[in-house]
C-alpha cells in the first residue's frame, strides 16, 4: 500500500485549538502529516516563524507521524519537495469554501497529482481563527479554551511584557 504524506499549510499565528483539532484528525488519515508554516513576507505576524515552529513542535510532540516545517513560495512546490500527495485544509464556513476551492483548483492546475482534502473543524471551533484570537487577546479578552495553554501563555507574554517581568521578579 502506498504511503500518503500530506501537508497542512498555514500561518498558524497563533496556533489555535481548531488547528490542533485538524492536526490530530489528519494524523489518523495520513501516514505522515507535515504542518507547514508559511513564511509570508507580505504579512506582519505577531509571532516569528521560529516562535510558531517551536510552539507547534511542542504541541505536536506526542504524535509519531507529524512533523513541523516552514516554507515560502507556492504550496505545490513545497508539496513536491516533501513528496506530499495531499494538502489538508480546514473549512469553517461557506466563505472559506469559496476561497479554498479557488486555491485547490489552481493547485490542481499547477500539479494535477496533488489532492486537496477539506475537513470541517469540530463544531466548537467552527468560528475560530488566529486573527480573531489575536484581536481578542490584544484587547484583553479571555482566550482560554480557544488556544492551548502554552499558546495562551506566549500570547500574554508577547502582548503584556510588563506583566511577564513582574511575575519573574516575584510580583503579581
Amino acid at each position: 500500500m502506498k504511503k500518503v504524506t500530506a501537508i497542512y499549510p498555514g500561518s498558524f499565528d497563533p496556533p489555535t485549538n481548531g488547528h490542533l483539532d485538524l492536526i490530530e484528525r489528519g494524523s489518523h488519515i495520513f501516514d505522515e502529516l507535515v504542518v507547514a508554516i508559511l513564511r509570508n513576507p507580505e504579512k506582519s505576524p505577531l509571532f516569528t516563524v521560529g516562535e510558531r515552529r517551536r510552539m507547534l513542535e511542542e504541541l505536536t510532540a506526542g504524535f509519531k507521524n507529524i512533523r513541523v516545517d516552514t516554507f515560502g513560495g507556492l504550496t505545490v512546490d513545497y508539496a513536491a519537495k516533501v513528496k506530499a500527495g495531499a494538502v489538508l485544509r480546514g473549512i469553517r464556513a461557506l466563505s472559506d469554501y469559496e476561497y479554498e476551492l479557488q486555491m485547490a483548483l489552481m493547485n490542481r492546475k499547477l500539479r494535477p497529482d496533488l489532492e486537496t482534502v477539506f475537513m470541517m473543524p469540530a463544531e466548537q471551533y467552527s468560528y475560530l481563527s488566529s486573527r480573531l484570537v489575536r484581536e481578542v487577546a490584544k484587547l484583553g479578552g479571555g482566550i482560554s479554551g480557544l488556544v492551548p495553554e502554552l499558546v495562551e501563555r506566549r500570547l500574554r507574554e508577547k502582548l503584556d511584557p510588563g506583566r511577564k517581568l513582574k511575575r519573574n521578579s516575584g510580583g503579581t
